[in-house]
C-alpha cells in the first residue's frame, strides 16, 4: 500500500482529517509536570489518539532539548498507536548523500511514516526520500507564515513559484507518496493548488492560533472524495489549559476541532 492509499484508509477509518502538532515548548507545560515533555506528550496522546488521523512532530522542539531530545522524540513516537500516521516536520532537503542521512534518521531510525521536505534544491535533493512508496513526503509549496510572500509567490513564466512546485511534485509522484504543504492562511491559493493536484495529499498548517479558516481549508483542500487534506492544529489544543486538567481540555478542543472539520466536509461547496 502506498502512502496516499494508507492516508486515505486511515482517514476513512478514523473519520477524521485532524492532525495534532506535538510541537511542545517545555516553558508552557503545566507546572506540576516540571517540564517533562515525555509525560506531557503521553497524556496528550492518550487523551486524543481516537480523534486524529495523524500526529505531526516539529523536530526543532526536540532538537532544542539537547542530548535528551532524541530520546524524548523516540519515546513520544512509541506512545502513538501504529494505526495513526506520524509526520516528522523537519523541512529537510540537501544534496543527495546528505538527504540519504536524513532518510536514515527519520524513516529508518525514528520510523516516521512521513516527513516534510524543502524542494528548493531540486529533484536530486528529495529523491532519497521518495524511494519507499509507503513513506510520505510533503513538499513545501506555500507555507502559512507571512514571509512566504518573499519567494513562494514570485512569478516565473507567469506562474507563482508555489504552482511550479505543485506541478513538479505531480510529475515526480510516480510512487504515489508525495504530498504538498499549503498553509490554511492562503485559502484562495489552496483552492488553486488542489485544482492542479486533484489526487495528492495536502498538509494544511495554520488552523487555530494562526487564524486559518476551517471551512475553507476543508472545502478547498479536500479531494472530490472529501479526503487527503490533513488539517493541522497545535497550540490551540496543546495549551487549552495550563492546569492539571490539561489533557481533558486538550481532548475537548481536539474533539471540537474534529467536529468542526466534519461539519465542513458535510456542507455543500460554494
Amino acid at each position: 500500500m502506498n502512502f496516499t492509499e494508507r492516508l486515505r484508509s486511515v482517514q476513512r477509518r478514523t473519520k477524521s482529517l485532524l492532525c495534532i502538532g506535538l510541537d511542545v515548548d517545555p516553558r508552557l507545560i503545566p507546572s506540576h509536570l516540571r517540564g517533562s515533555v515525555i509525560e506531557f506528550n503521553r497524556r496528550i496522546i492518550e487523551a486524543t489518539h481516537d480523534l486524529v488521523c495523524s500526529y505531526k512532530l516539529n523536530l526543532a522542539f526536540y532538537e532544542a532539548l539537547g542530548s535528551k531530545g532524541g530520546d524524548t522524540l523516540a519515546k513520544t513516537l512509541e506512545f502513538i498507536p501504529s494505526s495513526i500516521i506520524t509526520i516528522g516536520d523537519g523541512k529537510r532537503g540537501d544534496i543527495g548523500n546528505t538527504s540519504e542521512q536524513y532518510v536514515k534518521a527519520l524513516f529508518d531510525d525514528f520510523g516516521f511514516d512521513a516527513v516534510t521536505v524543502n524542494p528548493y534544491m531540486g529533484h536530486d535533493s528529495i529523491e532519497p526520500f521518495l524511494r519507499k512508496p509507503e513513506r510520505g513526503v510533503f513538499l513545501l509549496a506555500l507555507t502559512s507564515n507571512q514571509g512566504s510572500k518573499d519567494f513562494q509567490r514570485m512569478k516565473i513564466a507567469n506562474r507563482p513559484l508555489y504552482e511550479h512546485v505543485a506541478l513538479k511534485a505531480k510529475r515526480w509522484n510516480v510512487k504515489q507518496n508525495i504530498g504538498l504543504v499549503v498553509g490554511a492562511t492562503h485559502p484562495r491559493e489552496l483552492k488553486r493548488v488542489r485544482a492542479l493536484v486533484p489526487a495528492m495529499p495536502i498538509l494544511i498548517p495554520g488552523i487555530g492560533k494562526q487564524g486559518g479558516d476551517v471551512w475553507r481549508s476543508v472545502q478547498y483542500g479536500c479531494t472530490r472524495e472529501g479526503d487527503l487534506a490533513v488539517i493541522t492544529a497545535s497550540r490551540s489544543i496543546l495549551y487549552a489549559s495550563r492546569g492539571k486538567d490539561f489533557a481533558q481540555k486538550a481532548r475537548r478542543e481536539g474533539l471540537k476541532m474534529k467536529m468542526e472539520i466534519q461539519r465542513a466536509r458535510e456542507l455543500p461547496s460554494k
